[in-house]
């Protein structure tokens, strides 16, 4: 029976390269001289800091451009609050991974309403979807490419 995984994942060395890359153009550009600017990567959490709050959204729009051209998508970043204090500023800007309870059961409940043929159950962090038919399998995954979810999915492991 034909069957794939629906998941939300963010490939790790990618994300280190984009960071990597925005320190390096903070770095050389002009209207960074001077200022104490960069962004730390720990695990699934960065940490970007700055002289302002000003230059704080400078640098986290360099980060996006340099993620959108390594191909991660910005949906899955989760954005804190600019804490400011006195000279310094800094954002927590958290990576999602993986489909927690809420955002599956909104997976599945899209597929049901699709009336496909097909079966969806929520295995950890990912849903198995399997159908008799690989049509309807590739229906299931066009659905949810059009669905708006909130995070970017990846379709994995497709068994024929």
């Amino acid at each position: 029976m034909p069957s794939f995984d629906v998941v939300s994942e963010v490939d790790s060395h990618e994300l280190k390269n984009a960071v990597d890359q925005a320190n390096r153009e903070i770095g050389n550009r002009f209207d960074f001289k001077g200022s104490d600017s960069n962004v730390e990567l720990n695990g699934s959490e960065m940490k970007v800091s700055s002289d302002s709050k000003f230059r704080v959204e400078q640098v986290v729009s360099v980060l996006h451009q340099k993620l959108a051209k390594r191909g991660i998508d910005i949906s899955c970043l989760e954005a804190g609050d600019v804490d400011e204090a006195l000279k310094n500023a800094k954002q927590v800007i958290k990576v999602r991974e993986g489909l927690d309870k809420e955002l599956a059961k909104k997976v599945v409940k899209s597929i049901k309403d699709s009336k496909l043929k097909v079966q969806a159950a929520i295995q950890g962090e990912q849903v198995r979807v399997t159908g008799k038919k690989r049509d309807d399998l590739q229906k299931v995954m066009a659905l949810l490419k059009d669905a708006k979810i909130g995070v970017p999915l990846q379709f994995n492991n497709f068994r024929d």
